[in-house]
């Protein structure tokens, strides 16, 4: 028996379909390109249990095309970056009264491109031509591109089905933060993409599952006992995984549980004061949460508590937004939503404003308070952080101490590199500034070697005004 016979109006002739009797396990990457050419190009079918070119039924008993079936989905799962959207089912036939199987999995033109294909952490992009599979010219990378990039990841549809009974900790989370509206109809879901008209859910809404502990929410909470990571002793580190409510509540309660607190006094009475705010605090969580990029698998929101402030990082800049080294006006920043069905979870629950960011509640908590007890935002392309100054410890945060950094290290660099990108973080320097903080003279060779080559390769950023020349630190290339 044929494929031909099995599938109806399959074209012997189509570019959009390919056969493998079985998986090869000693060539992971020769049927995986497969799978993301097709995702990268128009779609197409492939087949397992058929016999390339004869296009012949092999098969499987039922056991086998279990296995098999398992084995594609986790060699999908680990090397395709995303994972495209496969539609995997079994096709039923007989030989001799026996129930034979051959698997079909349906590829189609993935909505985000390019499909990466990571194997032996090398990555490659595949393009599908002509019933071939090769690698993709610089062409049609960029166009791929161009035609994704504005496809967010949470409207995305998922394979898994809508079940109310899945999402009782979202409820529950609405009922608290919402009392004029504290239940959340299937309707409501329905209109916000929470899921399809085929009940399947969006990728966003996957995340509020009540089950749900992928790393796709991954949280990192810890406590230094001083003021920065390199030197510091770190008392508390904790990770946690789960769905993105009870995520909110585990970086509050982290929080709330190791902050500061203390008592001010006013006039003839006093005021108790937790070291942040709590409407900032929350407003700082939430807007992580939602702004986060969820196509970065990997990485993980970042809670660092410190003697004089507290960290909140996101992965991701600011969707289509202004990239900043740091910024205290907070009420400039408009930040465009990265993550629709998210947001709109959050709104409906009465945790997030319909428009902007909640920025300006922030500001808000901080009125009255001195310059270094003032809250900021640094934007790179790949994250951004909200710093929340601690108003229990009285010295505020001091920029003026050249801040720890970490980089890549700089090409043709030198042992200065390290030192000069920490002194230029905060402030553009001079020449002469760099040159007494080093300990060395202001030089050919502090210009070209040090100052030049850091320039050369993005680390610091040149400007000339006058005869006087500035260098900064680039905050894309380091991490304080």
């Amino acid at each position: 028996m044929i494929l031909e016979e099995l599938v109806n109006g399959l074209l012997i002739e189509s570019s959009k379909y390919e056969c493998k009797s079985k998986l090869n396990r000693e060539d992971v990457l020769g049927w995986l390109k497969t799978i993301a050419g097709f995702a990268n190009a128009e779609g197409g079918n492939f087949y397992i249990g058929v016999e390339d070119k004869s296009n012949r039924l092999i098969g499987f008993d039922r056991e086998d095309v279990d296995n098999e079936r398992n084995y594609f989905n986790n060699q999908v799962n680990e090397h395709l970056i995303p994972r495209p959207e496969l539609h995997i089912s079994f096709l039923q036939y007989k030989v001799k009264d026996k129930e034979r199987y051959i698997i079909q999995v349906n590829v189609p033109e993935s909505k985000v491109k390019p499909v990466v294909l990571k194997y032996k952490g090398i990555p490659s992009i595949f393009m599908r031509r002509d019933g071939f599979t090769n690698g993709a010219t610089y062409e049609e990378i960029i166009e791929m591109s161009i035609k994704s990039k504005n496809t967010q990841y949470d409207v995305l549809y998922s394979d898994e089905e809508y079940d109310p009974n899945n999402f009782q900790q979202l409820q529950d989370f609405c009922a608290k933060h919402n009392e004029k509206n504290p239940h959340i109809t299937d309707k409501a879901f329905k209109s916000m993409g929470f899921f399809d008209e085929n009940n399947k859910l969006s990728n966003g809404a996957t995340l509020f599952a009540d089950g749900y502990d992928g790393d796709k929410t991954q949280v990192q909470c810890s406590l230094f006992s001083g003021f920065n990571k390199g030197s510091e002793r770190i008392i508390t580190i904790n990770r946690y995984c789960g769905n993105i409510t009870s995520v909110i509540e585990y970086i509050l309660e982290f929080v709330h549980q190791r902050m500061n607190r203390s008592i001010k006094k006013l006039g003839d009475g006093r005021i108790n004061i937790d070291a942040y705010p709590e409407r900032a605090l929350f407003e700082g969580v939430i807007n992580a949460v939602a702004h986060r990029d969820y196509y970065l698998d990997g990485t993980q929101i970042q809670v660092d508590m410190f003697k004089d402030r507290l960290e909140i990082s996101s992965p991701g800049g600011f969707y289509h937004g202004e990239k900043m080294g740091k910024t205290y006006d907070l009420s400039q920043i408009i930040s465009k939503r990265r993550n629709e069905i998210i947001s709109s979870v959050l709104v409906r629950c009465n945790v997030m404003e319909a428009a902007g960011t909640g920025f300006d509640k922030i500001i808000e908590e901080y009125e009255g308070e001195d310059d270094l007890h003032k809250p900021y935002i640094c934007s790179s392309s790949d994250h951004f952080t909200l710093v929340l100054p601690d108003l229990t410890y009285e010295g505020g945060i001091d920029n003026s101490e050249n801040p720890i950094v970490e980089f890549v290290p700089v090409p043709n660099g030198t042992s200065y590199d390290a030192q000069v990108l920490s002194f230029c973080y905060y402030k553009a320097r001079k020449v002469a500034e760099i040159a007494e903080v080093l300990g060395i003279s202001d030089s050919t060779y502090l210009r070209k070697n040090i100052l030049g080559n850091m320039v050369d390769t993005g680390y610091l950023i040149f400007n000339k005004e006058g005869r006087a020349s500035y260098y900064k630190t680039n905050p894309e290339m380091v991490r304080v």
